[in-house]
Order: structure tokens, then C-alpha cells, then sequence
């Protein structure tokens, strides 16, 4: 079994990087700077006990890669990229190969089994960074994160074993789990914070308006009818398996799309995460305006090419506090 993992940024390269470690079969798709800088100097993975150079195969499009029923293909890449990246992968894979939604948000598995019969949802709780070409960092020693997995819509099959069992052999815990769709909307909630550190800082993750975007979550999944595992059984999964480390002298400065702030991509992945519960909201007739907000702002953000940290918390909070108004004032408008 060949582990194909497309988008081999942060959590893609790490992943790809200790399956290789461990000798399993391994190939990377990446873009631009970071697939060159891999195919002429191998891939850094920068980590607590040490820096190391692997020499994975890499290439800029999965065509390239002759690819294999017995192949398994990790999407890595952010949410916003994966309409394009399944259409270059179904152009050139077999319609039976496995595709794993290593990704935050829960909308990439329904797009993946339109084209795809056999598709593994994977909850990820895995602390990496990614801001240099042809480097990814590693946060969390001795394990490098929780990679659960399960079939979707739901189901364990041996390929999730075979999955886990392999993830488990590379510093990872992983468990197959037949609702694992319900450890990815609980992880849903957490990343609806992505956006406001993203423009805040880390410590905003603890601020009014993070509370004020997962009530709103709650509310929605609520109306939905939309099973999630609680809090406390996400805490008992993780106990204290992650352990961060600085890396290089220093601390992690924020997560995916802090990150994404970070180096200029020009795009963030707030849509399907924040977006995903305004479209719940819209769907089933509940108020988001604290979750639109985020999502305009992130947006606005990117675009701008502003960098991470560009707000304060105050002012995030003003506007987020003027869209509740006006939303509050249109629906009263609706009403009468």
C-alpha cells in the first residue's frame, strides 16, 4: 500500500514525513516553491528531537504519479482547494481508490464520494506548521497527533485498519471509528476559533466573540439534528497525548489558517468552517450573524494579504456586535 498524500503542507507533510520514517510507500503532490523545494533538497520536518531531511518522492499533480487501486490518497489540502484537487484526481485514479479527508471541516467527504466510492473521513488533531518551502514542523512529542478514522458516511473496513495500524507505527494514535463523522463536527466547533485567532491572535480563542460563534454552532447542529460527540469525550480522547514543544527555540504562532495569514496564500479556509454554520443557519432558520461576520472578515483579510494578528479583539467585536444589531433589526423587519 502506497500512501499518496495531496496537499503536503503542515498536517499533509508531517503525516507523509513519519509514514515514510517508518518505511511505508510514500509520494507527495505539492505546488510551486514547496514541491520544488522538496524535489531539490528532500522535505525538513523540523521537530522537538531534531531536524531531519527525507528524500520523498514528490510531484505537482497527481497525474504524475501512476496511480493504483492499492494506492491510498490523504487530501491534506484546506477545504477551498478540494473541488480542484478532486477533479485532477479523478481524471487519473481509479474509481475504487481509498481517499482520506485529512481535513478540518465536514464538507470534504460528501464532495470526495460524489466521485469516489470509497471515502475515509479522518478527525485530525495534530499540531504542525508550515511557513517555509520545503518545511514542515512538528509540534507535539512523543506523539505527533490523533488521527482517527472511519469510513463515510460511517463504517469501519479493513482499509481503516490497515489505516490506523500504519499511523500507529508512525508516531501517531489513531483509532477506526464507525461514527467518525461525529468526532469531525465536535472538531467543527473547536476550528470556528481558526478565524479569530487568525485575525487576533491566539489568545482571542478565549474571547466573547469565540464563545458568541460557538454558541451559534451549537444552535444550528441543534436545529440540524446533527449528532456530535460532547466535549468531554473529545477531552477524554486526547487526555494528554499531545504534549507541545517548541521547535527551533520557539512556540507554535497559531494554527491553520493563522498560518495561511502568514504566508500570503491570499485565500483562508473560514468558509468551511465558519461558512459551514451560516449555511446551517440559513438551512434551517437560525441566526449566524457572529459566524458570517468572522467569515467576512477572514475573508476580507486574505484577500488584503494582511497578516496575522491585524486586529484587536475589540474590533473584531464591534463588528461582530453591529451584525447581530442588524440582523436582530431585519428579522424583526421580516416578522412584522
Amino acid at each position: 500500500m502506497r500512501y499518496v498524500i495531496y496537499g503536503a503542507g503542515g498536517i499533509g507533510g508531517v503525516i507523509g514525513a513519519r509514514l515514510f520514517k517508518s518505511g511505508h510507500e510514500v509520494a507527495l503532490i505539492a505546488r510551486g516553491a514547496h514541491r520544488d523545494a522538496i524535489e531539490a533538497n528532500g522535505l525538513r520536518i523540523v521537530s522537538a528531537d531534531g531536524s531531519e531531511t527525507l528524500r520523498i518522492p514528490v510531484a505537482g499533480d497527481p497525474a504524475a504519479l501512476d496511480l493504483t487501486s492499492d494506492d491510498v490518497v490523504f487530501l491534506a489540502m484546506k477545504g477551498q482547494d478540494t473541488e480542484d484537487a478532486l477533479e485532477a484526481l479523478v481524471a487519473c485514479a481509479p474509481a475504487d481508490i481509498a481517499v482520506v479527508c485529512a481535513q478540518n471541516g465536514v464538507a470534504n467527504e460528501r464532495a470526495a464520494l460524489r466521485v469516489f466510492a470509497n471515502v475515509y473521513g479522518m478527525c485530525v488533531m495534530c499540531p504542525t506548521g508550515h511557513l517555509e518551502p520545503g518545511v514542515v514542523e512538528a509540534y507535539s512529542s512523543p506523539v505527533t497527533g490523533l488521527l482517527d478514522v472511519g469510513r463515510y458516511p460511517h463504517g469501519v473496513d479493513a482499509t481503516a485498519r490497515e489505516i490506523a495500524a500504519a499511523l500507529v507505527a508512525s508516531t501517531f494514535e489513531s483509532e477506526p471509528r464507525e461514527d467518525i463523522m461525529r468526532w469531525k463536527h465536535q472538531k467543527l466547533l473547536m476550528n470556528l476559533g481558526n478565524a479569530i485567532e487568525a485575525a487576533c491572535g491566539p489568545a482571542a480563542r478565549g474571547s466573547d466573540v469565540a464563545r458568541l460563534a460557538l454558541r451559534e454552532g451549537l444552535a444550528c447542529f441543534e436545529a440540524g439534528g446533527i449528532d456530535f460527540v460532547s466535549r468531554d469525550e473529545d477531552l477524554a480522547r486526547r487526555g494528554d497525548l499531545l504534549q507541545i514543544q517548541d521547535v527551533s527555540g520557539r512556540g507554535r504562532g497559531g494554527g491553520s489558517s493563522w498560518q495561511s495569514l502568514a504566508r500570503g496564500t491570499g485565500t483562508i479556509e473560514t468558509d468551511y468552517l465558519n461558512g459551514e454554520i451560516v449555511l446551517l443557519g440559513r438551512l434551517h432558520g437560525v441566526p449566524t450573524p457572529v459566524n458570517a461576520a468572522v467569515q467576512r472578515v477572514a475573508r476580507e483579510l486574505a484577500a488584503s494579504g494582511a497578516p496575522p494578528g491585524s486586529m484587536s479583539v475589540d474590533e473584531l467585536l464591534a463588528l461582530v456586535t453591529a451584525a447581530s444589531s442588524d440582523a436582530e433589526a431585519a428579522n424583526a423587519q421580516v416578522t412584522n
